[in-house]
C-alpha cells in the first residue's frame, strides 16, 4: 500500500492538530478536493483510491513513532498520549466519481479526527494516477534532473542557502520521494554543505535523521474565521492563539490567507517582535519580500533578526534568484515541493484539499494568487472582501 505510516505527512499537520486538541477540541469541519489541472480524468482510478484510503484508515501510530514525536521539543505529552489511541475513520471521508471523469472527495467531521486526512490522501491520488499513466517511470531522467539541481547549488556564493523538501502531497511516489531525500541529504546535508535543511515529512525525517520542518497551514487561520470572536479579528485571534499554544516555538506566521495587505495591517509591532518571521505562499515573492522587510523597518524591527520563508511553487533557479535578491537583508529559508519530488519530465497534478466550512459556516482563503482561492459561497466571499477591504478584481471563484 502507498501509505504505511501515519507519520507519512507534513509536520504542520501535527502542530495544528495539537493546537486543535488544546484550543478547539469540539470544532466540526468540512474539506473538499480540487484538481486545478485541466482535463485530468481521475474517475477510472476511484476504486484504487478508495482501497488505499481504506488501508490508511487501518493504521495506528507505532511505539517508535510516538517516541519520536515525544522527542520534539514543542510536542506535548498529552497530545502524544492522544495519538497513541488515534486512527483515521473511513466514515468521515467520501470519494465519488463524477460524470466528467473527475472525482469528488469530501471530508467531513470533527476537526481533531479529520485533520490528518489531507496530505496522505493527496499523496495517494498522485501515486495512483502516475502509476497508471506511467507504468514504467523515467527514473533516469528524474535522477539527471535531481543531479542538475544539486549542481546548480554547488557554488561558493550559495553556501549559506537553506532549502527544504515540502513535496509530500504532490510527490510522484513514496519510493521516489525517499530516493530524492537520500540523495539531497548525501550531497547537501549537514555533513556536506548544509544547504539541505530538512523536510516537512515527519516519517522520512525520523527515518533518515534530519529535522522535520513546519508551523501552520491555511486551514488553521481559515477555521479561525468561525472560531474567533468576530471575523475582522480572526487573523489576530489565530496568531494569538498559536502563540498561547507554543509559547515562542514555531514562530513563523503564514501571510496569505487574506492577502498581503490585510496581513500587514494585522501583523503589528507586537506580532513583528513575537514571531520569528513569515512564510510566503502566493503572489510575487520578490514584492512580498520587499514589503516584509519594509514592514519590519517601519516597526523598528531589524529584518536581519527575522526569517522569511519562501514556499510557493519554487524551482532551484527561482530559489537562487530570491536568495541573491535578499541576501544580507534578512534571514531566509526555502521550501521546494513539486519541483523536488515530482520532476521526472511529466506534468505534475495540481491538486489540493482545502477546508471550506468550520462549525457549519463557510470559510475561505483569499490569497495573492487568485487561482489558489477556494470557496463555494459567493455571498460569504463578498462579505469577507468587505470586512478585510480586499479588492474584488483579485478574486477568482474558479
Amino acid at each position: 500500500m502507498i501509505i504505511t505510516s501515519l507519520l507519512d505527512t507534513d509536520l504542520y499537520k501535527f502542530t495544528m492538530m495539537q493546537a486543535v486538541l488544546h484550543q478547539f477540541p469540539g470544532a466540526q469541519v468540512e474539506y473538499k478536493f480540487k484538481c486545478r489541472s485541466p482535463g485530468i480524468k481521475l474517475a477510472p482510478y476511484v476504486n484504487e483510491i478508495r482501497s488505499e484510503v481504506r488501508s490508511l484508515c487501518n493504521l495506528h501510530f507505532q511505539e517508535d513513532e510516538l517516541r519520536y514525536l515525544r522527542s520534539l521539543r514543542f510536542i506535548k505529552s498529552d497530545f502524544v498520549d492522544f495519538l497513541g489511541l488515534f486512527k483515521l475513520n473511513e466514515k468521515y471521508i467520501n470519494i465519488e466519481p463524477l460524470e466528467d471523469g473527475s472525482i469528488d472527495i469530501l471530508i467531513k467531521g470533527p476537526w481533531l479526527h479529520t485533520i490528518l486526512f489531507e496530505i496522505p490522501v493527496l499523496a495517494i491520488v498522485n501515486e495512483v494516477y502516475f502509476r497508471n499513466i506511467h507504468a514504467v517511470p523515467d527514473f533516469v531522467e528524474g535522477r539527471r534532473r535531481l543531479a542538475e539541481k544539486i549542481e546548480q547549488l554547488n557554488f561558493e556564493d550559495l553556501q549559506d542557502i537553506r532549502i527544504a523538501d515540502y513535496g509530500t502531497r504532490r510527490r510522484f511516489s513514496k519510493s521516489w520521494h525517499e530516493e530524492v531525500l537520500r540523495v539531497l541529504w548525501a550531497n547537501l546535508g549537514a555533513e556536506k554543505s548544509g544547504q539541505f535543511a530538512g523536510s516537512s515529512n515527519v516519517l522520512f525525517s525520523m527515518k533518515l535523521g534530519f529535522k522535520p520542518l513546519g508551523t501552520m497551514a491555511h486551514e488553521y487561520l481559515q477555521a479561525c474565521q468561525s472560531l474567533g470572536p468576530r471575523l475582522r479579528d480572526s487573523q489576530v485571534f489565530g496568531f494569538e492563539t498559536w502563540a498561547r499554544e507554543y509559547r515562542g516555538d514555531l514562530g513563523i506566521a503564514l501571510s496569505d490567507v487574506y492577502g498581503m495587505g490585510p496581513f500587514l495591517r494585522d501583523f503589528d509591532l507586537y506580532f513583528c517582535k513575537l514571531f520569528d518571521g513569515a512564510r510566503h505562499d502566493s503572489g510575487d515573492p520578490f514584492d512580498w519580500g520587499e514589503r516584509m522587510i519594509s514592514h519590519y523597518i517601519k516597526n523598528r524591527v531589524d529584518p536581519l533578526t527575522k526569517t522569511l520563508i519562501f514556499s510557493d511553487g519554487l524551482s532551484v533557479p527561482r530559489t537562487i534568484e530570491l536568495y541573491k535578491r535578499f541576501k544580507g537583508r534578512c534571514l531566509m529559508a526555502f521550501g521546494i515541493g513539486t519541483n523536488l519530488t515530482n520532476d521526472l519530465g511529466y506534468e505534475p497534478l495540481q491538486i489540493v484539499i482545502k477546508m471550506v466550512k468550520c462549525n457549519g459556516q463557510p470559510v475561505a482563503k483569499l490569497s495573492d494568487t487568485p487561482s489558489k482561492n477556494m470557496c463555494e459561497d459567493e455571498k460569504y466571499l463578498a462579505y469577507l472582501r468587505q470586512v478585510f477591504e480586499i479588492d474584488p478584481p483579485k478574486l477568482d471563484l474558479h
